[in-house]
């Protein structure tokens, strides 16, 4: 299952890559001295452009056999397995789902709202007692 990522979060990456590219073609021809800058905006416009387009393709999470990880271009992503989850913290809408030797920082704010409910849900159904999870209430 794939959580992906809000539009907005998606949308900036494009336009980030189509505003460096135009900037850098247009300095490129408006100038007769060449800089390097005027070719790093290229540049960083087709490294904007392959983020977005790596982005739209892995999306934010995987959620497979039993492993979570976050699929993150810059290799800074990581996974986890699910069955060894044993704390959920939420704050400010994000989850930390901690385990006795990792921590996994969910974002919230980049998750699309239907693929949040679906991430709630499979965090919801994990095996944990209520008061390590902010998805089971405490029965009196």
């Amino acid at each position: 299952m794939k959580i992906k990522f809000n539009k907005k979060k998606i949308r900036v990456n494009i336009f980030v890559g189509l505003t460096c590219i135009a900037l850098g073609i247009f300095n490129i021809l408006e100038t007769d001295k060449k800089e390097w800058s005027d070719f790093a905006y290229l540049v960083l416009g087709a490294l904007a452009i392959t983020h977005y387009l790596y982005d739209l393709k892995t999306q934010y999470l995987t959620i497979n056999n039993g492993t979570i990880s976050k699929n993150i271009l810059y290799g800074l992503g990581g996974k986890i397995q699910l069955k060894d989850v044993t704390l959920i913290k939420s704050y400010a809408g994000d989850f930390t789902l901690i385990t006795n030797s990792k921590k996994f920082k969910i974002d919230a704010e980049f998750i699309d709202d239907t693929s949040l409910e679906k991430l709630k849900e499979v965090l919801s159904n994990l095996n944990l007692a209520p008061e390590n999870t902010p998805f089971k209430k405490q029965e009196a």
